[in-house]
């Protein structure tokens, strides 16, 4: 049973080791990663400023913002410190013959590493 909804993103066989693809989950962007041969799944948008992950750099299992230059690991979403005060979103992921399914989460319980709530500070 799962806790939140399944959105299947198609085939990603040819996303290559040490690479990213921005994917629409409904009305969530999600920014996909594949590291050492697994994929993972994290909001693409950041919590410091509000701008694309996508158009960042991923560097191991860290994406860095292009913007600011703020770090998430994208195993959890946890940020890896300033500018960003908070993490991004993770999302369970898993890669069959039918395609990649993320699984997104309507609600997430509040943690102390978590924002205000809207989830996000803004910079601007």
């Amino acid at each position: 049973m799962s806790d939140g909804e399944d959105f299947n993103l198609g085939d990603l066989s040819d996303l290559p080791n040490g690479e990213m693809r921005a994917c629409s989950a409904g009305d969530v962007e999600v920014l996909v990663c594949r590291v050492q041969g697994t994929l993972y799944a994290v909001e693409d948008l950041c919590s410091h400023a509000d701008t694309t992950l996508s158009d960042g750099l991923l560097h191991g299992f860290n994406v860095t913002c292009a913007l600011h230059g703020a770090q998430f690991d994208v195993r959890d979403g946890s940020h890896k410190g300033p500018p960003a005060y908070c993490g991004v979103k993770a999302f369970a992921i898993t890669e069959g013959p039918d395609g990649v399914v993320v699984t997104i989460r309507s609600n997430k319980p509040a943690g102390p590493s978590d924002g205000p709530p809207s989830g996000y500070y803004q910079t601007r």
